[in-house]
């Protein structure tokens, strides 16, 4: 039996752009589907359920940025930015936002189908794992609703806290380090930008942690990473 196609929907403005996308697409075999602005993606989302967005921020009826915020309110499909913005507070707006890539244009060919199959394989490990709920001492984490509790009341964690916990929890036990963390949350180009980790760090003790000040789950490594520990042994 046939795996089923691929669904990417691409939300750009420029009818040339969009045709270029299509093509390259479609030669390999990805079905597409097509918006122009920022109110047909939405609509175009949830009608189709796209395996990946492809979403350009100078759209004109709403900005990019907001369109990935409300994308982010219902669903975890992946969002790969292509824009013209290149100062890098446009780039982290819209990673802060939920998007999972930036691509800068002009971009080439074989970097954006790189970039693409990165995702998709990040997300059909997730659909063959059944997004699992994953507890730890008082906290659940719902993958599939993107969903965080403690103590069975609701955890608010932004689109980057989530995909920072969510990498964490991918391999327990295991030191991350700075530069895995930074490349795997953030993208290529912020490796040393060791001070978002910190800040976000100290942001999901203080949620999830029963004392922010002595953490037993998402322990530092120092001058390494972090590690996330599911079950801390006795007196850590």
């Amino acid at each position: 039996m046939n795996a089923p196609a691929i669904k990417v929907l691409i939300v750009e403005d420029d009818r040339q752009i969009r045709r270029f996308l299509r093509l390259t697409l479609e030669t390999e075999g990805i079905v597409v589907s097509e918006a122009e602005n920022g109110q047909e993606c939405i609509a175009q989302a949830r009608q189709h359920s796209p395996d990946l967005v492809i979403l350009d921020l100078g759209l004109p009826d709403i900005d990019g940025v907001e369109v990935i915020t409300c994308l982010r309110t219902w669903t975890s499909v992946p969002i790969v930015v292509l824009s013209a913005r290149s100062a890098e507070v446009e780039k982290v707006a819209a990673l802060d936002s939920g998007a999972d890539d930036y691509l800068t244009k002009p971009f080439g060919n074989l970097e954006l189908m790189a970039r693409l199959r990165v995702h998709l394989r990040k997300r059909a490990r997730g659909a063959e794992g059944g997004a699992p709920i994953l507890r730890f001492g008082d906290v659940s984490v719902d993958f599939a609703l993107r969903q965080v509790t403690r103590a069975a009341a609701p955890v608010h964690l932004t689109p980057t806290e989530f995909r920072l916990l969510s990498v964490l929890l991918s391999s327990p036990e295991k030191v991350l380090t700075h530069s895995y963390l930074l490349q795997e949350v953030w993208g290529a180009g912020h490796a040393e930008r060791h001070h978002y980790l910190r800040i976000y760090m100290a942001n999901l003790r203080r949620k999830l942690e029963k004392n922010a000040a002595r953490p037993v789950h998402i322990t530092t490594e120092t001058g390494v990473g972090y590690r996330f520990r599911a079950h801390p042994s006795d007196g850590v």
